[in-house]
C-alpha cells in the first residue's frame, strides 16, 4: 500500500537565516507539507549546521510537522531532546548507529514518527530488519554535508527497490528523497515511489520560493495520478 499523497519539504538549510520567520511562512502559504531541518555534527558529515534551540524556534513559527533530520554519531543520545523541541518526525542514519532498532522504537515511543536514512553507498537491504519500525525510509540522492549537489542517478533503482517491497508486504512507510531535488527529476522520482521530496535551493535559492513550491508539487502529484 503506497501513500498516495505527495509532500513538499522545503529545507530550511538552503533558507535566508536572517528572514527565516519569512521564508517559512511564504512556503507553508505555497502548499508546502513538512519543514525539513538538517542536524549536522561535524563528524558524521563534514559540516555543521543547527541544533535543539533552533527546532524549539522553528515550533513555534509553523504549523506544519517538523521533518528533524539527524546527520549526527550516536543519535539516539539526542532523540529525546529533539522531540521536546518539537520535532514531528526523526530520522536517523543507518550507518550513524549500531543500534538502529533501538533508535527507531525510542522515536516512536516519545511519540514522534520514525524514519532511517540511508547513504547513497548503502543498499536497501540493509533495511530489511526494520522494515516494520519504520514511518519513513530517507534514500540520499546525494551524499550527505552539504546542499545544492548533483542527484546521484542510481538513486532512482534504490526507490524503486523500496516501492517494490512496500508493495509486496503491503507496507505503509513514506519514502523520502533528498539531495539534487528539481524540478527536472521529481516526476521521475515520483513515477519510482518517492512521496516526500526534500527541496533546498531549487526552492529558496529561486526568484520566488513559493511559485517553486507549487510547480514541485504539482510535478510530482501529476506524475503519481498517471502512475495510478
Amino acid at each position: 500500500m503506497a501513500y498516495a499523497r505527495i509532500e513538499i519539504a522545503p529545507s530550511i538549510l538552503a533558507a535566508n537565516f536572517t528572514n527565516l520567520g519569512d521564508e517559512i511562512r511564504t512556503v507553508e502559504e505555497a502548499g508546502a507539507d513538512v519543514i525539513h531541518v538538517d542536524i549536522m555534527d561535524g563528524h558524521f558529515v563534514p559540516n555543521l549546521s543547527l541544533g535543539i534551540p533552533v527546532v524549539a524556534s522553528l515550533r513555534k513559527a509553523t504549523r506544519l510537522p517538523l521533518d528533524v533530520h539527524l546527520m549526527i554519531e550516536q543519535p539516539e543520545l539526542y532523540i529525546e531532546e529533539f522531540i521536546r523541541a518539537g520535532a514531528s518526525r526523526v530520522l536517523v542514519h543507518q550507518e550513524a548507529t549500531a543500534h538502529l532498532d533501538r533508535a527507531l522504537a525510542m522515536i516512536r515511543e516519545l511519540g514522534a514518527e520514525a524514519g532511517a536514512v540511508i547513504n547513497p553507498a548503502t543498499p536497501v537491504g540493509m533495511l530489511s530488519e526494520v522494515l516494520d519500525k519504520v514511518d519513513t525510509i530517507l534514500v540520499m540522492t546525494v551524499n550527505p554535508g552539504f546542499g545544492g549537489q548533483k542527484f546521484i542517478p542510481n538513486s532512482y533503482e534504490k526507490i524503486r527497490q523500496l516501492n517494490q517491497i512496500r508493495a509486496r508486504y503491503n507496507a505503509s512507510f513514506r519514502i523520502e528523497v533528498d539531495g539534487g531535488v528539481e524540478p527536472e527529476n521529481t516526476a521521475a522520482l515520483a513515477q519510482a515511489g518517492a512521496n516526500t521530496f526534500v527541496a533546498g535551493t531549487s526552492i529558496f535559492h529561486t526568484a520566488d520560493p513559493a511559485a517553486a513550491t507549487r510547480q514541485l508539487k504539482k510535478l510530482a502529484t501529476q506524475a503519481l495520478s498517471q502512475k495510478a
